[in-house]
């Protein structure tokens, strides 16, 4: 079988690499991604290893990189992406690249040290004109505050005002002799003046003076590049032990004081002098912009380039490090499983690498003998990579196991469209599906940070066939959303007048009756007429349950049937005969004779064929099944003559419960009892075959002959072991038949709950935007029809078509893998660029 059906047959090799040819051969083989190495210095930390000076050299110059990424994102310039995948360089180049990433570095960091410290300046003579501006105001209302208190005391010595205190209680006392003030001005930020004043306030006990305004246009932090706003501030006080305390309080909160002359004129010329060195300032600091622009500009050009070659540098001397060194320190040496058909490709490889290095010894690559187990290697393509994913997610197939994805991408689709099938959000699946397939390409190539948006694409073929199934289903059932198609022209007709079926809702239809029906089947699907019918729940009920357990026993069957192909695969003729061959008979003759019950109740009830009775006389399937299984005696329905659909029924029945009871302890012991009694075989051989060598051997006499070890030691604990693992696969089986089956009823249930929701989603808000008549009610239709389209979308068909997912991987991984996949192998981990490029790209943009 194809490697799509079984996977990958393994080899584990032995490879024997020059020192000067290991690097270019090792880049060879990553570019391929078809080679595991394995790790012979598991004992050795990864700071003694031989490459470890290289690697560290690989994560300064990542973080280089890192930084000047984050610079050039920071000032918005699109990095150049051309979709190159340039070839790792060779070990000399290092040093190259290392001195590139240097020089970038430095220059850029002293470029933003310089420009840092420009804005400081910048922000600093940009808060002090402020300063300059403000303090004239704030001088004049000072100068006029202060007459109007020395005026007031003189007037009226016993007055206590807020402002006479400024002046100082030594002033109060020398008769309102305004004392000389000092003052203090800077800049705060604008939130913290609040809690500033308050503690001005408490601090200096009301003895100053404080008057503050905010600066309009917000200011550039230096540091962090933020805007802020700031005011300005001015306070006056008497006395240096309250200028002590107010600038302590104004060091506390982070203003920045500045220098303000007292006399105008000499603020005036500062002011002037500020405004010069500004302009000064503004064209040095966009000659340094530009300068740090370029250098940029430039690196975004070949940044994309520079991650891909340092990645692949430093991915290569860690594979390396996995490596063992000879006794002459001149081979490296090497251990990797392969593909077994993929050998030539790879020894390619290695001769392209070795031509590439310059060496003249030719790699070694040798095929190993090993016990241990290999690992599963599954090719795949965009197509059944999804599927596969859905296979792994169970558990890795052990090695040579079959694999059921190929048998997924068809049973996965089609039962998910059971639960789902509407023609109309099968249509919409599918729609959405076919957009992501046919721009595939460039949407891959835009990488997205949603996480919900990568798993929609990357199943977005899981999507497609999903949606294209149920669009199958969908007419089968003769269902869009909620409404029926009338393709083919309904085979019934009715006798009443239009007043009748209008206004009587207890009418139903019934096949039997030849007055309503004409006994002509649809020529696909479902008549259009049940979708009017009262008693269409019950006859949908009906036949969605019976179609339910009819996929479920054949889905059943056919995971039995594979684990034929691993039992002769791996020539398991024990498996076949103990389990195989018992587990058919039973599920055949319980449960597909219960389907076939179902086809032959199809086909010989009905008014058009010669049976004796009405289809009302029917048997139950379920009656007649648990009857059955009880060796109970079937009754007839009153007002009916027969009891069995066919001559014999009864004793064949028994027959097949018999021997399907009987298969239970063949599965049981069989197996267990076979190989004890092998094993008692190879003992008995074993004892006799020393007691020959004892007595008859003459040349054996000074031999020391090892004793077979006494019955009853390890050989019972594993006999032991082998009847509770045969036991509890026995009773899984059995009782796993009877609730695997019972479990694909969730087929009918979900089937009914989604139909049942259109139709109220239409009957409850769809008609009610065609109750209203003119050109409001078209106005009225297009909201609803908006309202009613939302929730198509959010409900039906993404939260009911995640339940029908879930459900169906359910029915994959418990009633169909169960049957014949035991899922415990390892994935192939094959060192390839590609996986490793796809994850550090996925690591930088989280």
């Amino acid at each position: 079988m194809g490697s799509l059906f079984r996977s990958e047959e393994m080899a584990l090799c032995q490879l024997f690499l020059q020192s000067e040819a290991a690097y270019a051969c090792v880049s060879e083989l990553g570019e391929l991604g078809l080679v595991q190495f394995r790790d012979l210095n598991p004992d050795v930390n990864a700071f003694q290893r031989k490459f470890v000076s290289e690697v560290r050299r690989c994560d300064e110059m990542e973080r280089k990189l890192r930084y000047l990424e984050k610079e050039i994102k920071k000032d918005g310039i699109p990095m150049l992406d051309t979709g190159e995948n340039p070839e790792a360089p060779q070990p000399r180049e290092m040093i190259d690249l290392e001195a590139t990433f240097e020089k970038l570095e430095n220059e850029l960091r002293e470029v933003n040290h310089n420009a840092e410290a420009l804005k400081r300046n910048f922000l600093e003579l940009t808060e002090l004109k402020h300063i300059l501006r403000k303090t004239q105001v704030f001088f004049d209302e000072t100068e006029q505050q202060m007459g109007t208190a020395v005026a007031s005391q003189m007037a009226d010595p016993n007055r206590e005002d807020e402002q006479v205190t400024l002046l100082g209680e030594e002033g109060l006392r020398a008769g309102g002799q305004a004392l000389k003030l000092g003052f203090v001005a800077g800049v705060i930020l604008r939130e913290r003046i609040p809690a500033f004043e308050r503690m001005l306030w408490r601090a200096c006990r009301g003895n100053v003076f404080l008057r503050q305004a905010e600066i309009e246009t917000p200011l550039e932090d230096p540091s962090t590049g933020d805007q802020v706003h700031k005011s300005v501030f001015i306070i006056f006080f008497q006395g240096d032990q309250l200028k002590s305390r107010v600038r302590k309080i104004c060091e506390g909160f982070r203003a920045t004081l500045y220098p303000c002359p007292e006399a105008p004129s000499q603020r005036r010329e500062m002011a002037m002098g500020v405004m010069t060195r500004i302009e000064d300032l503004n064209t040095v600091l966009g000659q340094t912009q530009d300068h740090r622009h370029r250098v940029l500009v430039a690196a975004a050009k070949n940044i994309k380039n520079w991650f891909i070659k340092v990645v692949k540098i430093k991915a290569i001397y860690h594979t390396l490090n996995l490596f063992n060194l000879d006794v002459t320190q001149k081979c490296l040496i090497a251990e990797c499983w392969v593909p077994l058909l993929d050998i030539e490709t790879i020894q390619l490889a290695l001769r392209r690498g070795t031509e590439r290095s310059g060496s003249s010894v030719p790699p070694i690559l040798n095929r190993m003998d090993t016990f241990e187990d290999p690992p599963t290697y599954n090719r795949t393509n965009k197509f059944t990579s999804a599927f596969q994913n859905l296979v792994d997610a169970y558990g890795i197939a052990s090695y040579r196991e079959i694999n059921p994805t190929p048998y997924t991408i068809i049973s996965f689709p089609f039962l998910f469209a059971v639960m789902f099938g509407d023609l109309g959000h099968g249509g919409l699946m599918f729609l959405f599906a076919a957009f992501l397939v046919l721009r595939e390409k460039q949407l891959a190539a835009k990488k997205s940070d949603n996480e919900v948006w990568n798993i929609f694409f990357a199943g977005r073929y899981i999507i497609l066939l999903m949606g294209l199934f149920s669009m199958y289903t969908g007419l089968i059932y003769n269902d869009i959303f909620s409404k029926s198609l009338n393709l083919f022209g309904s085979h019934w007709h009715t006798n009443y007048n239009e007043s009748t079926v209008m206004h009587n809702k207890d009418l139903q239809i019934n096949p039997s009756l030849s007055a309503d029906y004409d006994q002509v089947p649809y020529p696909v699907g479902l008549d259009p007429i049940w979708q009017l019918a009262l008693n269409k729940i019950v006859f949908l009920n009906a036949y969605k349950m019976k179609i339910s357990i009819i996929f479920g026993v054949l889905h059943m069957l056919s995971g039995v049937s594979l684990s034929l192909y691993n039992y002769r695969y791996f020539k398991d003729r024990i498996s076949i005969f103990c389990d195989f061959i018992p587990q058919v008979i039973f599920l055949t003759f319980l449960f597909f004779y219960m389907v076939l019950l179902m086809f032959i109740k199809w086909i010989s009830y009905g008014p058009q064929n010669d049976f004796p009775d009405s289809p009302a006389c029917a048997p139950s399937i379920l009656i007649t099944f648990i009857n059955m299984v009880l060796f109970k005696n079937a009754e007839a329905l009153p007002n009916c003559n027969t009891v069995y659909m066919f001559a014999g029924q009864g004793v064949l029945q028994k027959f097949l419960v018999l021997v399907a009871l009987l298969c239970v302890p063949i599965m049981l012991l069989a197996k267990p009892i076979y190989i004890m009694r092998q094993q008692k075989e190879k003992h008995v051989q074993l004892v006799n075959g020393h007691a020959t060598t004892e007595n008859g051997d003459a040349e054996g006499a000074g031999r020391v002959v090892q004793q077979p070890p006494p019955a009853g030691g390890h050989d019972e604990n594993e006999i032991g072991e082998l009847f509770i693992h045969q036991g509890i696969h026995t009773i899984e089986y059995v009782l796993g038949s009877v609730s695997h089956t019972a479990s694909y009823l969730r087929l009918w249930a979900l089937s009914l709950a989604h139909a049942q929701l259109s139709e109220v989603l239409w009957s409850m808000v769809m008609t009610k935007g065609l109750i209203l008549e003119s050109w409001i009610g078209g106005v009225w239709l297009w909201f609803v029809f908006g309202f009613w389209a939302i929730l198509t979308v959010g409900i039906l068909v993404l939260m009911e078509g995640l339940s029908a997912f879930l459900h169906t991987l359910r029915l994959h991984w418990v009633e169909f893998q169960s049957k014949f996949y035991k899922g415990l192998g390892y994935a192939f981990s094959p060192f390839s660029f590609e996986v490793i490029l796809n994850t550090a790209s996925t690591a930088v943009e989280e």
